[in-house]
């Protein structure tokens, strides 16, 4: 077995991989740690900024929140009444969005129409 191009190829990639770090650290650039001292106004400027924002949040906060609650019950509220309006006599989409007590209140609703629907045609065929 020849063994001579062995040397080569582990000097040929240490050469590429030399390369590559050299272009790395010339794009990319070195990091000194000199990050520099920021003026005692500009962290005042940026303390008055960041509290400008959180009472800005606050306030907004509750007005959003009141609109994005009342989209989402008027969404659900629609869910559940036409669910409830189906024809299916089922209560399948709108089981999530109700407690036990009110999915009970529902399902013998909906037991009560379809034996109010269903009885006049059991007269009728005897």
């Amino acid at each position: 077995m020849n063994y001579s191009f062995e040397y080569i190829d582990i000097i040929l990639l240490a050469m590429i991989a030399g390369f590559i770090f050299l272009r790395l650290r010339g794009i990319l650039g070195k990091r000194t740690g000199f990050e520099g001292k920021s003026s005692p106004q500009f962290k005042e400027v940026v303390k008055n900024i960041n509290a400008e924002q959180t009472q800005k949040n606050k306030e907004t906060f509750d007005d959003e929140a009141q609109k994005e609650f009342l989209k989402g019950a008027k969404i659900a509220y629609e869910t559940i009444i036409t669910d409830f309006s189906d024809n299916d006599n089922k209560i399948i989409a709108s089981k999530p969005l109700l407690n036990k007590q009110m999915y009970d209140q529902f399902s013998e609703a909906l037991k009560r129409e379809v034996l109010r629907v269903n009885m006049p045609k059991l007269l009728y065929r005897c």
